[in-house]
């Protein structure tokens, strides 16, 4: 399926800005399923210093820096992506979650070293304990980690209220756990949260979900805006699946991939320092159209 993708970020600020320091990470990824077939970012006022880099976690980014006085700031991806399908038939069941655990905690490293680091606590995906104690429920044991991840996809969206404006990105997971509301950053923070205090590597995914009218009974809540889901290591040889805890999904075609890290933190599409500006309002519009 290909997809036109319109992702707008703007900063409305009520003084004047004289210098802006920003690091962006709107350029979609190239994965096994997907191929970025064209993208370009406008920036408004053009910056005066453009460089760009990639990450840690192999993220495309850019860091500008604009120097002059302006009272707005804005970022415009356009896109052609196109998203293969995970494939026909069943998921695998994959091997039990302990075998997946203990292979992370060994004194050797799993087949690919770069996954270990996502077993580890970060700042807005700690290893909560009460996430934690929600998680193991789903993990008996000698359990199939995929079935156990299948099932905990679905219990989020079940036992989780989907309630715009009730958290922002700062929300702790534990304040998330006892209101249980907020929206896809939380339950996927929640999620990976709950993984990694059972010893068990999961990343923050962030991306875009394809638009329906808002009627449509296969609109998927998360769209029209930067939306967020999980991937789960679940050994060699499955390697890294993506679960949609949001909209209890396994990601397929309707899901892009912008970027992935330990958290929002990794992988916030814009942030930045300003001299200047005072208070300031922030508009986000995505829009995700199939060409097919």
């Amino acid at each position: 399926m290909r997809y036109a993708l319109r992702h707008l970020t703007r900063y409305a600020y009520g003084a004047p800005v004289d210098l802006g320091y920003h690091v962006l990470r709107m350029s979609p990824r190239e994965t096994a399923r997907q191929k970025v077939l064209s993208a370009t970012l406008a920036l408004a006022p053009q910056p005066s210093r453009d460089s760009g880099f990639i990450d840690h976690f192999g993220n495309a980014a850019r860091h500008v820096v604009v120097e002059m006085p302006h009272s707005a700031f804005s970022a415009t991806l356009e896109a052609v992506i196109e998203v293969a399908r995970r494939g026909a038939g069943a998921l695998p069941a994959g091997p039990s979650w302990e075998a997946v655990r203990d292979a992370m905690r060994d004194d050797g490293f799993p087949a690919d070293p770069a996954v270990a680091e996502f077993c580890y606590a970060s700042p807005l995906a700690p290893a909560d304990e009460a996430a934690g104690a929600y998680a193991a429920a789903c993990f008996p044991a000698g359990r199939p980690i995929v079935q156990a991840l299948r099932d905990l996809t679905a219990r989020i969206r079940r036992d989780f209220a989907y309630l715009p404006g009730a958290t922002d990105i700062t929300t702790p997971v534990a304040e998330v756990m006892a209101a249980k509301r907020g929206v896809c950053q939380d339950f996927t923070h929640v999620m990976i949260a709950g993984l990694r205090r059972l010893g068990l590597p999961a990343r923050y995914v962030s991306g875009y979900l394809r638009t329906y009218p808002t009627a449509d009974a296969h609109a998927l809540r998360g769209a029209d805006a930067s939306h967020a889901w999980i991937g789960a290591w679940c050994g060699p040889e499955i390697g890294w699946l993506d679960f949609d805890p949001t909209n209890d999904l396994v990601v397929d075609q309707e899901h892009i991939t912008l970027a992935w890290g330990r958290d929002f933190d990794d992988v916030s599409p814009l942030r930045g320092v300003i001299l200047g500006g005072g208070t300031h309002g922030v508009e986000v519009a995505v829009t995700v159209t199939p060409l097919d």
